[in-house]
């Protein structure tokens, strides 16, 4: 497999190709489905394979903006991406994402970068998981209760986004696409908070953003995973240039992977078409906790096994959300062909 093997002059080290286009193709498909960065693959991925925690994030922040371009792209011919709601968030993302560069600077010059950036990595990923799953199986003993007749299941129940409609701190402004109104404030804010834990940890943001724009803004979740892919596209590209300014950015890693994600990502977003809503959360929390048990896994210095977790759990995700798109495309398909049978059987008669 040396054959295989290039050498990174930024990373200062030898590295596989195929190990990059697998990265990157795994990352495409899961993050055009799931509107992130894919840095809960990235990320983890090549630090575990020898990349310094800064430069793991640098160069995962450089790929995620340009595979992001491809998967926005492909979300908006779908009217998914509510432009004027990701642009509001963008001042306080980039805020939020130089105060974390330079939190990570710090880390790195008192040599603590890699023990901290994990923790921080295990705790946040951990908490957003459980509370997407949580929120899954109320939906689903909601729609049991329902299906057997209780009146209690059919209240209305006042989220935490509705909620936050209610302040009324101008500007307030209308989002179309999202079908909601609320305080500008608000997604300037979600956005500082998630620009913060994109540049601590490496991510666009998207593994917090998406469920943010969900719980806290309130977008319907096909609207947060179309949204959320133009916030990581802009705060990919701010990242990288942030990154590499300070020389911590290997183009010529993400530049492989690019080659492997514009692929997936097509695949990715288009299986967005065949699933709902819920199924896409129910994914995405045990995408969340497969990506803190790979972590933990190197953080009690179980490096192997963390390195065949974080790549066999991206790939396996990806087929399944692979399989789930050609399952749509049949059933597409054959309902075209029943639909047509039924013409003609009209005509006949």
């Amino acid at each position: 497999m040396d054959f295989f093997n290039i050498y990174l002059p930024i990373a200062g080290l030898d590295f596989n190709v195929l190990l990059l286009l697998l990265i990157g193709t795994t990352v495409g498909v899961c993050g055009g489905f799931f509107g992130i960065g894919g840095a809960w693959i990235v990320t983890p991925a090549l630090n575990i394979f020898g990349f310094p925690m800064p430069y793991a994030i640098g160069t995962d922040l450089a790929h995620m903006g340009g595979k992001s371009i491809v998967s926005t792209i492909r979300h908006s011919k779908f009217g998914n991406v509510d432009v004027a709601l990701a642009v509001s968030m963008i001042v306080g993302t980039t805020v939020g994402m130089e105060l974390g560069a330079k939190l990570v600077m710090y880390l790195e010059g008192i040599g603590l970068a890699e023990t901290v950036i994990r923790k921080i990595y295990v705790v946040f990923l951990g908490l957003v998981g459980s509370y997407v799953l949580y929120d899954y199986v109320k939906h689903v003993m909601r729609k049991k209760r329902i299906a057997g007749g209780s009146s209690a299941a059919l209240s209305s129940e006042t989220t935490v986004a509705q909620r936050l409609h209610r302040i009324n701190i101008p500007p307030m402004i209308n989002f179309k696409t999202s079908g909601i109104r609320c305080s500008m404030w608000l997604p300037v804010l979600v956005g500082l908070v998630t620009g913060i834990v994109a540049s601590v940890l490496g991510v666009g943001g998207g593994f917090i953003r998406m469920p943010a724009l969900i719980y806290l803004i309130g977008c319907p979740t096909l609207v947060a995973v179309g949204t959320d892919l133009f916030e990581v596209m802009i705060t990919g590209a701010y990242g990288a240039f942030t990154y590499g300014i300070k020389g911590r950015v290997d183009l010529l890693a993400a530049m492989w992977m690019l080659v492997g994600a514009a692929i997936g990502a097509q695949l990715g977003t288009i299986a967005v078409k065949y699933v709902r809503g819920y199924s896409i959360r129910l994914l995405f929390a045990t995408t969340i906790y497969i990506a803190c048990a790979s972590v933990l896994l190197k953080q009690l210095e179980m490096q192997t096994l963390s390195s065949i977790l974080i790549l066999t759990a991206g790939v396996a995700i990806s087929v399944v959300i692979i399989s789930l798109l050609v399952r749509g495309v049949l059933r597409e398909r054959a309902e075209a062909r029943n639909n047509d049978k039924s013409v003609f059987s009209v005509g006949d008669e």
